[in-house]
């Protein structure tokens, strides 16, 4: 059952109230980012974020493109907060039933929950280990041209393992080839341009899974690895973000990004129970080649 609107916002406003808490609350400076501007760019990390396209390229290039500051991947990964808000809410459900049939007395529910959270481990370590190591990479490759290298590599990868793969098989629980396959895919997801949505996905249907299948295995994976992104930015390095962007403006970021991450989620599903990925192969072809003339053009 997809999940209704006005309890989205519901939930959505008392997390956010709750989470208030948790962000010190220093003076802040003069703005440098209007309310306006973390609207959209929350709206551009929800949608991007959960289409295989690419929040991270998108985050660095519409700020580039229109002249807006740019604050790094620090405010990028706090945008990542109302994604993940979107993420639990429309797959609340699939991990009450986890836990719930992870203690259960019937051993084919209980197995098929111990099995799928263990390969949700299996595909988050990767990742994490990754993302740990190799934490400032993602600041250090950010280029127009990079991105749209990857954007076009990337994009057209996904077309073809999609088109050119066969239907798949709709498994609520993948295999372990699958999650480690995903968990790896994990890892390119820190370069600007790559998309771990996209990859992830790409990984999962070159893995043998259906288009939904890949999208919900996914979308599962993502959860714990941009919940450890956000709580590390939280407790790390909220007070330095509170200095450069006061808490309100943030808010309005987060808020709007869980909106249209939850949008996203709903629209991604229709798409692929109708047709399949080629759109957004080919958004990605098109912003490529648009992000290369625009870096000719300023060269």
């Amino acid at each position: 059952m997809r999940p209704k609107m006005p309890e989205f916002a519901r939930c959505m406003a008392r997390v956010l109230a709750c989470c208030s808490m948790l962000i010190p609350l220093a003076a802040a400076a003069e703005p440098t980012l209007t309310l306006f501007q973390a609207f959209v760019l929350g709206a551009v990390q929800g949608i991007t974020e959960l289409l295989p396209i690419s929040s991270s390229a998108h985050l660095f290039i519409f700020p580039t493109l229109l002249g807006w500051p740019y604050f790094g991947v620090t405010f990028d990964v706090a945008l990542h907060a109302g994604t993940l808000l979107a993420l639990v809410f429309a797959y609340l459900d699939d991990w009450r039933r986890m836990a719930a049939n992870f203690f259960s007395s019937d051993a084919g529910p209980r197995t098929e929950a111990r099995a799928l959270f263990g390969m949700i481990c299996v595909a988050t370590v990767p990742g994490l280990a990754a993302g740990f190591v190799l934490g400032d990479l993602e600041d250090r490759l950010r280029s127009v041209v990079l991105i749209a290298s990857l954007q076009l590599v990337f994009g057209l990868l996904l077309w073809a393992v999609d088109r050119f793969a066969r239907p798949g098989r709709e498994a609520a629980v993948p295999g372990w080839a699958t999650a480690v396959g995903v968990g790896l895919a994990q890892c390119l997801a820190l370069v600007p341009g790559v998309s771990r949505s996209g990859v992830t996905m790409t990984t999962g249907r070159a893995c043998g899974l259906s288009r939904l299948s890949a999208a919900r295995f996914s979308f599962l994976v993502s959860m714990p690895i941009t919940l450890a992104a956000v709580m590390y930015t939280l407790l790390l390095k909220s007070k330095t973000l509170s200095h450069e962007i006061p808490v309100s403006t943030l808010f309005v970021g987060v808020a709007s990004s869980a909106l249209f991450g939850f949008l996203a989620i709903r629209f991604l599903l229709g798409v692929l129970r109708r047709t399949g990925f080629g759109a957004f192969a080919l958004y990605r072809v098109v912003l490529a080649l648009f992000l290369f003339a625009w870096a000719a053009a300023h060269h």
